[in-house]
This record gives C-alpha cells, sequence and structure tokens, in this order.
C-alpha cells in the first residue's frame, strides 16, 4: 500500500492570537521595526485538510467575510506548501480546503495560521518527517506570526516577533472578540504609527529600538491572573488602528463599561479584544455586544498550535 493510499488526506486545526502585548521599536533603515510581544494562541481557530494532488491548488470556504482572500500563489498556505516541497524535494503536488473562523485582516493572525496548518498537514500528508526546528525554520520564511501559530500556547516574540521563547501561563483567559467586516492593512498601520511617533517626537521622546516585553505580564500569565494581566496589556499599534478607524474607539468604551476587565485591539485590528474576569462575563458581555449591534466571540487561551487532527 503507498502512502497516498493509507493517508488520502490530512486534516489540522491551527489557531488564531491575540497580542496580549506588543511594544513597537523604532523605525529601522530597512524599513522594519524591532517588536517585543507576548502571544496567546485562542480558541479560534482555522481548519485545512490536505489531500494527494499532481498540482498545488485549494479552495477556501468559512464563516468569515472571505472578500479578497486569494486562492492562488499570493495565498500564504500554498505557498507554504510549495516551500514544504522544495526543500524535501518531493515531486507531487496537493490539494488545499481550507476553512476559515479567524477574520480576514483582523489582526489575529488568519493567514499565519493557515501557512502552518498547510506545513504540517503537508508534512504528514507526504510523509516527509521534518523535526520541528525544521518545520520553525520554515515557518519564519513565510512571515512573522507563522511560527507562533505553529506552536501555540503562550509565547514572547522578540526581533520581528519570529524569535520564540515559551512563557509560562496557567489556568484560562477568557475573552470576548468583536470583528468587524472591514478590514485593515497592517503596513498602512505600522506606516500610521511612525507618522504619529514624528508629529509627537518631542512629547513621547526617544524610542528604544530594541524593545522588551514588560516583566508584569510574564507574571500575570504565570498566575494566571485575568487582572493582572488587564493592568499589563498594551499595543502600540492600537493608537495607529484608532486613527484610521476611530469607531472603534465606542466599541472599546463601551465594552470596558459594560464589564470587561480592559479592551484592547488585537495586533493590527481592526478586531478587539476584550478580557473578562470568568468564562460566565464573558458569556454575559458577549450578549450585550450582541444586543448592541456587534459581532462578539467568546474564546479562550492558551491552546495548542497546528496540529493534526481525528
Amino acid at each position: 500500500m503507498t502512502i497516498a493510499e493509507e493517508f488520502p488526506s490530512v486534516r489540522v486545526r491551527a489557531p488564531g492570537k491575540i497580542n496580549v502585548y506588543l511594544e513597537v521599536g523604532a523605525l529601522q533603515e530597512d524599513g522594519y521595526h524591532e517588536l517585543a510581544t507576548a502571544f496567546q494562541a485562542v480558541s479560534l481557530c482555522e481548519e485545512i485538510v490536505a489531500t494527494h494532488s499532481d498540482g498545488f491548488t485549494m479552495a477556501v470556504t468559512g464563516t468569515v467575510d472571505l472578500d479578497g482572500v486569494p486562492v492562488d500563489d499570493r495565498n500564504l498556505a500554498l505557498r507554504a506548501a510549495r516551500l514544504l516541497a522544495a526543500e524535501t524535494g518531493y515531486e507531487g503536488g496537493v490539494h488545499l480546503e481550507v476553512h476559515k473562523q479567524v477574520p480576514v485582516a483582523g489582526g489575529m493572525g488568519g493567514g499565519s495560521a493557515d501557512a502552518a496548518a498547510a506545513l504540517v498537514a503537508c508534512d504528514a500528508l507526504w510523509d516527509t518527517r521534518l523535526s520541528h526546528p525544521e518545520l520553525h525554520r520554515l515557518a519564519a520564511r513565510l512571515g512573522a506570526d507563522v511560527p507562533f501559530a505553529l506552536k501555540g500556547g503562550t509565547a514572547i516574540g522578540t526581533g520581528r516577533g519570529d524569535v520564540l521563547n515559551p512563557a509560562l501561563a496557567r489556568g484560562r483567559f477568557d475573552w470576548v472578540l468583536v470583528t468587524s467586516e472591514e478590514g485593515v492593512s497592517t503596513p498602512k498601520v505600522y506606516g500610521e504609527l511612525d507618522a504619529h511617533r514624528e508629529r509627537h517626537r518631542v512629547d513621547i521622546g526617544p524610542i528604544a529600538a530594541r524593545p522588551s516585553v514588560d516583566a508584569e505580564v510574564l507574571h500575570a500569565l504565570r498566575a494566571g491572573d485575568p487582572a493582572m494581566l488587564a493592568a499589563a496589556l498594551r499595543n502600540d499599534l492600537q493608537v495607529a488602528t484608532l486613527r484610521l478607524r476611530p469607531d472603534l474607539a465606542s466599541i472599546l468604551e463601551y465594552g470596558e463599561a459594560s464589564g470587561a476587565l480592559a479592551g484592547i485591539v488585537s495586533g493590527s485590528g481592526p478586531t478587539l479584544a476584550f478580557l473578562c474576569a470568568t468564562p460566565e462575563h464573558a458569556a454575559e458581555l458577549r450578549a450585550l455586544l450582541e444586543a448592541d449591534g456587534h459581532t462578539a466571540l467568546h474564546v479562550h487561551g492558551p491552546v495548542p498550535g497546528a496540529r493534526v487532527i481525528g
């Protein structure tokens, strides 16, 4: 029996993420920024089913707005499959069925989760047997958030977010997400942050070239204390995202006034993440936000990274 006959398809699930802390360093000469971030993988996940094929093709379905999601080599998942084949000398192809639940261009790393899932799915389907460090190396070539989607859990990211160190996180953290049909361009958000810092450079002062994660974040994660974590949440991109999407500010205020411990823009946005004290408080907040006309989801973290599921 051939590998293709024994394993005709592989299903993989990979999580979206919330940046519970994101400090952005000064703009570098190469146009990039050093980052210091604390990632938490949450229970809103992407799924990919990989099946044997002569070529490289994909189809996308999902519970989110799929406008603008490419199904050719512009898609990170398909690029991940091609990269793995090239690196391992695999001569066949794959068809990827992608089911998206993470908002597109929502600051939660949905595309990165797809890429991580594609790496794991194709590695299992093709029996290429790469080690975890080898998969991580390929993930880092695809994008800064892909290694974390591969790893999951809670981690500290430095460099451009792709140098990961695990962080101990006890217990469960409950979040209510408010999603938006209109995505935000990450490059535009970084550009607006640089412009904001230039406009206010006298008040802000010098920006560190190499930022670091505040120790209070690590203490809160280790303690499993949502209230402590709420006091330490930070996202340097939030000011830029709110300038591009000022309508989000009133939703943040409403969520915090309605029982959230704290609210934050997730990554570059526009998804908003509200940290809640308990699952029951999260359910109540979700109901209030939905009654106010918003699309709200209750998720929890941390959860594992990309993995094969039955």
